[in-house]
């Protein structure tokens, strides 16, 4: 079963949405048969690699809401969060673009290290205050990952990887996908945002049945007991 998640490392809910996901997972019988891909997706492509201000002046100037209800979103979140054992901080957050950290997760993946490279961003950029835009911070990401430096150097010099972001972002945009996180199952089943675990548990099953129907081997009917009794 492969499933493919498209998801922005500046999305608070994409976070939520990993962990539920990952608690189904964990639980599924058929959880060693699953291959898990993540996709790029940008909420706000248009942002400068640096933003001057906080995560509730962006938000507020972007959506046009008051202060005051962005803040009460950020409670809202925070507490959604901590249901899933998440501590989130957005008066920490640093605001950035988040392409070349999509593309160091594709750089990830080659060495086998993507969903740890988009661990370490998502939890950096919500509950650490990492400069996601930083390439500093990047390259000492990709460090810790064990990607050799030569390619990281080769990441920040050139623009390998962009194409298989865009690509990404192309892909969601032909499959109507327009928020995140989203899960692609098998390319027959989606489910939109950060569902509770329960719900995700229900799409694993139904798309491994799917998939593995039950035949039925035998060419007639054998004894066998029913509501009504046992054959004789």
């Amino acid at each position: 079963m492969k499933i493919e998640i498209w998801s922005d490392v500046a999305c608070p809910w994409c976070y939520i949405g990993k962990r539920r996901f990952e608690a189904a997972l964990a639980a599924f019988p058929h959880r060693d048969a699953v291959e898990v891909t993540w996709r790029s997706y940008q909420l706000d492509p248009t942002l400068p690699e640096h933003y001057d201000g906080t995560e509730l002046e962006y938000l507020s100037t972007r959506k046009g809401m008051p202060p005051q209800q962005v803040s009460q979103m950020f409670d809202h979140v925070a507490q959604q969060a901590r249901g899933e054992g998440l501590d989130y901080h957005f008066d920490k957050v640093v605001v950035a673009n988040s392409f070349t950290a999509h593309r160091l997760i594709h750089l990830a993946a080659a060495h086998g290290r993507q969903d740890a490279a988009k661990e370490r961003l998502l939890s950096d950029h919500f509950e650490h205050g990492k400069d996601i835009g930083s390439r500093e911070y990047l390259a000492s990401l990709g460090k810790d990952l064990g990607i050799p430096s030569g390619e990281l150097e080769e990441l920040f010099t050139t623009d390998k990887y962009a194409d298989d972001v865009r690509s990404d972002v192309e892909e969601a945009r032909s499959l109507g996908i327009s928020g995140v996180p989203f899960f692609v199952i098998d390319r027959k089943f989606g489910l939109s945002g950060a569902q509770p675990a329960a719900t995700f548990t229900a799409a694993l099953n139904q798309a491994w049945q799917d998939a593995n129907p039950l035949v039925l081997v035998n060419s007639g009917e054998g004894d066998a007991c029913g509501p009504d009794g046992c054959t004789v």
